[in-house]
Formats: structure tokens, sequence, C-alpha cells
């Protein structure tokens, strides 16, 4: 089905659902929402609209529906797979006014929250209560619990507490026939039916519009203990990983980064700042939390027992207060964000069984010699989650069109074939799409597009994503 223009007949209509306050028809406030942090992407929407409440955005869609509109859902505007991006115009449905955390509820360790409270937010206002929200990503100071739950986000403490998928228990979602649902129970156990929760979760604002969610929560951990540790070998940094759980232990986060990732970060990322051995090559930022002090130190001293056998520098960095390990993270978290003030780049988002991780750089950087490319890697090493970032440096726009797309493909073949898959935590959105027949049959993409049909089958909800 080819979707329909906004016309001047359907802004009045729009109008009169919202009133003129939060319709958008600017052309700088349509630029503003058509691009995310995919590169430098821009796919501008025809108008832009800020519901308040689930009704509203039902009304949306029964109009769109009706009229046969495209309607893409947007947050905070920070993936890094194109999700948000208005690929066929029509309506641009930004979730900012959804705001508000409706109930922490202490008995039950759960919280009721609209989708676009910020990540960071969320995680603060339920440690005052002594709870903790575990899902972390990078942008956490940014995102929203919306775009986490449309992408299945992870972060770094993933690794020991689950993705974002592992804390959704109910979601409230408007349908693309503007029905409203709710998808499971305020629950820990359900066993009711298809599991339409998590059919959502990660489904990328492709099979409905989430517009509340009942999340698990967890008591806070009272103690943590960072470390950051270098290495001379960046395939030793990797071997070291699944070393480290063989041993006994599993840290709430293990994260890797690359020389060249570590040294863009202290040049173009003001306030970061770390020195350096000038035979780094790699380094691992570890840490390990729970309640009890003794613990956390026994977990350390296994830790570095493997760390040394897999030719770790002796000088390992003890965080030694709040401020130290606030710092480590901040390098770590910006990490992106100074790629993409370098250069022009690619990110592609791969996971593999840990094991396999050094097989992975190994194979990552040997694509890289043969088509003549640059990769800073990073990424949560402990769940084998590779952020492989391209530069496009001194490639030809030819050699960056044509010849890198076949290189991107090698990289998702090496994936699969150690076990991995394409993306594990960016989702797939407008720039993986291209390379799905690499991580499924036809007949499992078949299912997939069935199952898009079923809910939007007008096909008008975030179009042109996924499959």
């Amino acid at each position: 089905m080819k979707c329909q223009s906004v016309n001047a007949e359907i802004i009045t209509q729009l109008r009169s659902i919202l009133g003129d306050s939060a319709v958008f028809v600017e052309e700088d406030q349509l630029l503003e929402y058509g691009h995310d942090e995919t590169e430098n992407l821009s796919y501008p929407p025809e108008v832009v609209l800020k519901p308040a409440d689930a009704n509203e955005v039902a009304e949306i869609m029964k109009l769109a529906s009706k009229e046969q509109i495209a309607v893409t859902p947007i947050g905070a505007r920070t993936g890094l797979s194109g999700g948000a991006l208005s690929l066929h115009g029509g309506i641009g449905l930004s979730m900012e006014r959804f705001n508000q955390i409706i109930k922490i509820d202490e008995d039950n360790h759960q919280v009721i929250v609209q989708p676009g409270v910020i990540t960071q937010v969320l995680q603060e206002e339920v440690a005052k209560k002594g709870l903790y929200y575990a899902p972390d990503p990078a942008s956490r100071g940014s995102c929203f619990i919306g775009g986490n739950l449309a992408e299945n986000s992870g972060g770094p403490r993933a690794l020991k507490y689950g993705v974002t998928k592992d804390f959704v228990l109910n979601l409230e979602v408007v349908l693309p026939s503007g029905e409203i649902i709710h998808t499971g129970a305020n629950t820990l156990k359900n066993s009711t039916g298809y599991n339409l929760t998590q059919l959502m979760v990660g489904s990328e604002g492709t099979l409905g519009i989430i517009t509340q969610a009942t999340l698990k929560l967890l008591p806070l951990p009272k103690l943590n203990k960072l470390i950051l540790v270098s290495f001379n070998s960046a395939i030793d940094a990797c071997k070291a990983v699944a070393a480290i759980f063989k041993a006994g232990v599993t840290p709430s986060a293990l994260e890797f980064m690359e020389r060249e990732a570590i040294d863009w970060t202290i040049k173009y990322i003001k306030e970061a700042s770390m020195e350096l051995n000038p035979t780094t090559k790699a380094q691992l930022l570890i840490e390990v939390d729970g309640n009890e002090e003794e613990l956390l130190l026994k977990e350390l001293e296994k830790i570095i027992a493997v760390l040394e056998i897999h030719n770790c520098d002796k000088d390992i960095l003890f965080a030694e207060d709040e401020a130290q390990k606030d710092a480590l993270w901040f390098i770590r978290r910006r990490i992106g964000e100074a790629v993409k003030s370098n250069s022009v780049y690619k990110e592609e988002d791969t996971v593999v069984p840990r094991y396999e991780l050094p097989n992975l750089l190994k194979g990552v950087k040997a694509i890289g010699e043969r088509y003549g490319f640059q990769s800073v890697c990073y990424g949560h090493a402990g769940d084998g989650n590779l952020h492989i970032n391209i530069i496009k440096g001194d490639l030809t726009d030819e050699q960056w069109n044509v010849e890198l797309p076949k290189a991107i493909r090698e990289i998702f073949e090496l994936t699969v074939s150690l076990g991995g898959t394409l993306s594990g935590e960016h989702g797939i959105g407008l720039v993986q799409k291209p390379y799905m027949d690499i991580a499924f049959n036809s007949v499992e993409i078949a299912l997939m597009k069935s199952i898009k049909k079923v809910f939007d089958p007008l096909n008008i909800l975030n179009p042109g994503k996924i499959v």
C-alpha cells in the first residue's frame, strides 16, 4: 500500500484532536524530528504531533488508518539504527509529553511509567526508594523508556541483570487501528495466552505505540567495586572475558574498549581524561556489585587472577571513590559521541557468544584490511556485544557506498557463523534491514511479515523498518 500525503484538511482534523499547540508544520521543527543519531540520515515527517494521552494517540491512529497516512513513533531520537526516521513522510508522533512516573509500587517492586520518561530519571527516582531499574544504555541521560522498549535496549549491566525485556510485565498499547490494549498483567508470572508483551518489546514501533509500561524493579545493590585493566593485546583482553565467567564470577558490568576508542574520547570529549601506557592496546572496565564488602573483594581477587593469566598489565586501577567511578564510566559512555565527532562512520551492533569474541574481533580487523577501512571497536564484552565503528577516513564515496556494504555483509556473515546475530541492542530499523536474510531464512522472515500484517494490515505504522 502506498501511504498518502498529509494535506491541509488532515492538518485541520489533527488540530481539532490535539489543539493548535501540539501540531507542528514549520520546516525547522520537521527537520529536528527527521533524524536520530544514525549516521547523518534525515527523513523529516510532514507534520509533528505531540499528544498527551493514549486517547489522543488512538484518535490520531484512527484518522491515519482511515486516510492511509504513515505514522512514525518518535522518542528522544538517540537511536542508532534509524528506527525513528519518517521514511514515508506522514506523521511524526513525538511521545515526549508522556513524561510521568505514574506509580512506584514499593510493596511489589514495580513501577508504572510513561514512555517519554528519561531512563536515568526513572533510575534515580526508584533508587530513592531503595529500588533498582538495571537497563542502562550509554544514552541513559537522554534516551526515553519508550525507545528502550522499542529497541529492547541493554547497556553495561544487562550482563548480570538482563535487558529491557526482562523487566517488562505489562504494556498499554495503541494499535494502528486506534484500539487500546493491555498486553499482560502486573504479575511476575503470567502463562495466560500468547505473550503479547514480549512481542511488542523490540518491535521498533512497527506493531503498536506504547503509551504506558509496568516494569519490574529489584532491590538496589548497596555496594559496587570498579577496576580498569589494561592489555598489550586486544585479543588477550577478549579472551579474558569468557575465562572470568568460567572461574565462577558474574560481574555486574564488563566493558571492552579498544585503544583508539579511548584516545578519541580523550581527544574529542571535554572533561574526558586518562593517562595510557604507550603499549596499551585495549582495556576492560569491570564492575562487581552486591551488599557485602568481603564477598565483592573475593570476587575481584578471582577476576584479577584470571586477568593475570591472560597477560594483563600489572598496574590495575581500582576506582577509589564515586568521583573516580563516574570519571571512568564517563569515558566509556561517551565513546560513540567521540567517534561521531571525529569522522563519518557506520556502527554495527554485533553480538556473539562471549567465548567467540576474540574470533569476531580478529575477523573484523581482517575484513577491514581487505576492504581498506579502519574500525574502532568497543562494547559490552561480558555478553559478547561488540560495537564496530567503521570509519570513512580516506575512503572514496564509491568505496563507502558500493564496496563497504559488501564488507558489512561479510562482518554479519562472520557474526552469524560464530553463533551470533546482527544486533544486540540497537535494533534493525532501516540500516540493518538489507542484511536480515543472513540471520533468518525465508520462512522466518515470512512469519515476521505475517505478524506485521496482522497488527498493521495497511502498513501505516513505521513502514519500511525491520522487514
